[in-house]
């Protein structure tokens, strides 16, 4: 199975890479973790920002494939535990598709995301800037893959 993250942003401070991939690494071969960058769009002064988000969402979905199943990460989505994500990934895994994770630029994901997701998942109701993000998820999903084989990480 894969797991991809679509996340707008790029350019990102070292400590974010070093974080996200200190976890990617870990994952194994039949679960492989993937990160694709999303350019942003324009936010200098006078920008259309819903033409920000459009470009961002239209690049999104330009990597999805139909089969995918899809999983957008909004503020209102569904709060899960360790425990749900590790649940989730078992069935994911038996559905043998990809999926997807979409994470928006600053005003969040278009609507035309939202609708393409076959789920809504909230990591918090914090408000987390979107460096931190990527290395949010890529812990969750090691620890939810460390929960399914029973691996002493998410226990220490």
């Amino acid at each position: 199975m894969k797991i991809k993250i679509l996340a707008v942003g790029n350019k990102m401070p070292r400590w974010v890479s070093d974080g996200y991939q200190e976890y990617s690494k870990r994952m194994p071969r039949e679960m492989s973790l993937e990160l694709i960058e999303i350019a942003p769009g324009n936010r200098g002064k006078n920008a259309d920002i819903l033409r920000a988000i459009k470009k961002e969402s239209d690049a999104i979905l330009a990597h999805v494939e139909k089969q995918d199943y899809v999983i957008a990460l909004e503020v209102k989505g569904k709060n899960w535990t360790t425990e749900k994500l590790a649940s989730n990934m078992e069935s994911w895994q038996m559905s043998g598709q990809t999926v997807v994770l979409l994470v928006g630029g600053p005003e969040g994901l278009s609507e035309s995301c939202r609708v393409r997701a076959n789920q809504q998942w909230s990591l918090s109701a914090l408000t987390l800037p979107h460096p931190v993000v990527r290395i949010v998820l890529a812990e969750q999903i090691y620890r939810a893959w460390s929960v399914t084989q029973n691996h002493p990480y998410h226990r220490s």
